[in-house]
């Protein structure tokens, strides 16, 4: 499974060049009085989903409640690394580079065992739709051999057989995860993480710089989030994703592995970029109206995960031929979802607004 791309390598010790101040930050207000308050925020939201999962019960109400507080758990890490990492030359970078690798090797674990479980749902909900139960024919072609086929009676079978396939597959992957995630908090490792964010909740330890005013020295490190990812948006094929049917990026997407990896590898880092932004607009407390934008880009990275599992079981040794067309054909399927999930992300991006002069 590959999950969230490596966030860029972070900034130095250095400050940026200072930019013009935020409009919306009073020159008055100092970066602690921002940054502290809102890492205690997401300290306090992670130690509370902690308690929750830890008191869950073993019933299917508590099974429910505990995977809601794995989400919540997965959030307040991923919002307390995002931040660390932005925001790193006002911090102390020694504690702030330790419990942001901490908190990503973390929220990965937690990840797993939802993002099968999620694939699984996904592939076999997309099976029952092109097999016919949810809609019309799907235009197939003939299979090999002598005599006619029926596409639609070929592909049910297949269907079916796939979808066990991939049952069997995930839910195995999917288990292991679970073992994974429970035996990472029972571990001296994960305690060791969340005594640090126990101390986040009540001290923050930040570095001089966080004395200054945040129209001085918070506003530019999160105009150069935002600056990042308008560069990598810049670098996408935006011309090529306004066409809702793109058989080039069909094409990519049906090559060898490492080629559809590498076409899909700029839009996942993206997606990663677009999330650091949002949090760092959240600290100044200006959140960003992307939303939609982001949920295209999930969308993308679901599809073009589920892709490569379908890819995957395709490959399995000794499967029936009609097992391997379907599959094929699943794999397809996501791949047109990754091209959908792009137009939507082209027709949803508008160019952030410029820095205020």
């Amino acid at each position: 499974m590959s999950g969230d791309p490596a966030v860029p390598p972070p900034d130095s010790g250095h400050l940026p060049p200072t930019a013009a101040p935020r409009r919306d930050l009073h020159p008055d207000v100092l970066t602690r009085e921002l940054l502290a308050p809102y890492l205690h925020d997401q300290a306090t939201d992670f130690l509370r989903s902690l308690r929750v999962h830890r008191e869950s019960g073993q019933d299917p109400q508590g099974a429910a409640d505990a995977a809601g507080a794995a989400r919540a758990l997965r959030g307040s890490a991923r919002r307390i690394s995002a931040t660390l990492h932005t925001f790193r030359p006002l911090t102390d970078t020694g504690w702030a580079d330790t419990l942001r690798s901490e908190l990503a090797w973390l929220s990965g674990v937690l990840a797993r065992e939802h993002a099968y479980a999620a694939r699984l749902n996904r592939l076999l909900e997309a099976l029952n739709r092109l097999s016919g139960a949810g809609a019309g024919p799907v235009p197939v072609s003939p299979a090999r051999g002598g005599g006619k086929s029926e596409p639609g009676s070929s592909l049910t079978v297949g269907a079916a057989r796939a979808g066990a396939l991939l049952e069997r597959q995930l839910t195995l992957a999917r288990t292991r995860a679970h073992s994974a995630a429970l035996q990472a908090l029972g571990s001296s490792r994960f305690h060791a993480v969340a005594d640090a964010v126990a101390l986040l909740a009540s001290d923050v330890p930040l570095g001089p710089a966080a004395a200054a005013p945040a129209a001085e020295v918070l506003a530019p490190l999160a105009t150069g989030a935002e600056q990042r990812l308008r560069e990598a948006v810049a670098a996408l094929p935006l011309g090529r994703a306004a066409h809702p049917y793109n058989a080039e990026a069909l094409v990519h997407g049906l090559a060898p592995a490492p080629s559809s990896e590498a076409q899909d590898a700029p839009w996942h880092h993206v997606r990663l970029l677009l999330r650091l932004h949002r949090y760092a607009r959240e600290v100044i407390a200006a959140p960003a109206d992307t939303l939609t934008a982001a949920r295209a880009l999930d969308r993308h990275r679901d599809a073009a995960e589920a892709a490569t599992a379908a890819a995957s079981a395709a490959r399995t040794p000794r499967i029936a031929p009609a097992t391997a067309y379907a599959l094929g054909v699943l794999h397809a399927d996501q791949r047109h979802e990754v091209e959908a999930a792009r137009f939507a992300f082209q027709q949803a991006w508008q160019p952030l607004p410029a820095a205020a002069p």
